[in-house]
């Protein structure tokens, strides 16, 4: 199996040999450092707006929950339409993403079955086949171990009552950065227990906890895990009628049970779309052409600033004291280089000795080895470039200090 996997990321590193890591290979954890998974999860923590990608990976959990429950039932020689008739007769009027796994005609299924779901990669599958095994759920928010969050019992919103949202889905009014607020960096996202085959009980369970957690408006529920994402008005949900801790009895309940599988389909196909068209660029920007954290960047700017005073100072003194011999003045490269490499860098957001060394900062100060092979050649070139311009600057200003005549004041 280890061969296997190796030889399946040896393949999906050959095909990016020449170009940039797709949202998609991200997601699916095809692609490495510094543009996996775990660093898109640190970029958007550091602008605050994690919670749209631990949407997704939640959702994505309960899909993949909704669809080894209905595997189960159909290794136990039971029809879906058998073990659960509301929900066939939802999938076959309205269509659903699940629809090869409860055997419905494709000529039945109205809704594309081409989604972000089935991007999952055997690996990621055999993964969660073991965990089932083991009697649990991995985490699906990368870097992150995962800790039981207990939902509230009832909360019904009313439309007409909702609080002022934000108007993007990166939007940051009413956020703090986790770079600020280490509090909330370590939220940990859902986690479903298990020690026993999958019931619907649990797919409840597990639609709940994505309602009151992304979906209901924050501060209606008492719980400092509730942060509401943003979405357009035709894709909120406003009730959750149904409840993990009492079954379904009345037949509007039985109606309703039969949309959680589908539930966040279309929200988590937003979300998708909204962080591939407006985030992910941004991340690959940061990543694939740069190496520095914003942090790290403005300590270098000051830094620069700061010894590039002290170089000048120390050359003027040199000039107007008329020091001899004038060769000395030849020891202005070391504050000068300094200065210019950390204000380039800056500039740059690159940092050309991390980058010869094989490092990319992840946060902070805090590096991880370069390992996606296009990215590596790209910063390559970056670094030699910003080099070549470093170089260039020390020498013409060194120089130029050095050429001109001395005069004691």
């Amino acid at each position: 199996m280890d061969d296997e996997q190796n030889r399946q990321q040896e393949d999906w590193l050959n095909s990016r040999k020449n170009r940039l890591p797709s949202f998609t290979e991200v997601l699916s954890r095809r692609t490495r450092p510094p543009v996996d998974l775990f660093m898109f999860y640190i970029f958007l923590q550091r602008e605050g707006a994690e919670d749209i990608l631990d949407f997704w990976l939640d959702v994505q959990q309960h899909e993949n929950l909704c669809r080894a429950y209905f595997k189960d039932v159909r290794k136990s020689g039971k029809t879906i339409k058998e073990d659960w008739p509301q929900y066939w007769e939802y999938a076959r009027r309205r269509g659903s993403i699940y629809g090869t796994v409860v055997g419905l005609q494709p000529n039945v299924v109205k809704r594309s079955t081409t989604s972000t779901s089935d991007m999952i990669n055997d690996q990621e599958k055999n993964a969660y086949s073991a965990d089932e095994k083991h009697g649990g759920q991995r985490s699906t928010t990368p870097g992150y171990e995962k800790g039981h969050i207990p939902s509230p019992a009832t909360a019904v919103n009313s439309p007409d009552l909702d609080p002022p949202r934000s108007t993007t889905p990166f939007s940051l009014s009413g956020r703090t950065s986790a770079l600020f607020n280490l509090k909330r960096a370590s939220r940990a996202p859902t986690f479903i227990p298990r020690s026993a085959a999958i019931s619907r009980m649990d797919l409840i369970a597990s639609a709940e906890r994505i309602f009151y957690r992304y979906l209901s408006p924050a501060g209606t529920v008492n719980s400092p895990e509730n942060h509401e994402i943003y979405l357009p008005p035709a894709l909120r949900i406003h009730t959750f009628p149904l409840s993990s801790t009492q079954e379904p009895k009345s037949q509007s309940d039985l109606n309703m049970m039969a949309h959680i599988p589908d539930m966040f389909h279309a929200q988590k196909e937003y979300c998708f779309r909204a962080m591939e068209q407006d985030a992910f660029p941004r991340f690959l920007r940061s990543k694939a052409f740069g190496n520095l954290t914003p942090v790290s960047a403005l300590v270098r700017l000051v830094v620069g600033l700061i010894v590039l005073w002290i170089g000048l100072a120390a050359g003027f003194s040199l000039i107007f004291l008329d020091v001899q011999p004038k060769s000395k003045r030849f020891f202005l490269f070391i504050p000068f280089a300094f200065a210019i490499l950390f204000l380039i860098s800056h500039q740059y957001e690159l940092d050309p000795i991390l980058v010869f060394l094989g490092q990319s900062e992840s946060t902070p100060f805090r590096t991880l080895t370069i390992r996606e092979p296009y990215v590596k050649r790209l910063l390559l070139g970056r670094a030699i470039w910003v080099t070549t311009l470093v170089s260039l600057c020390v020498v013409a200003l060194t120089l130029l200090f050095w050429a001109v005549p001395g005069h004691r004041l």
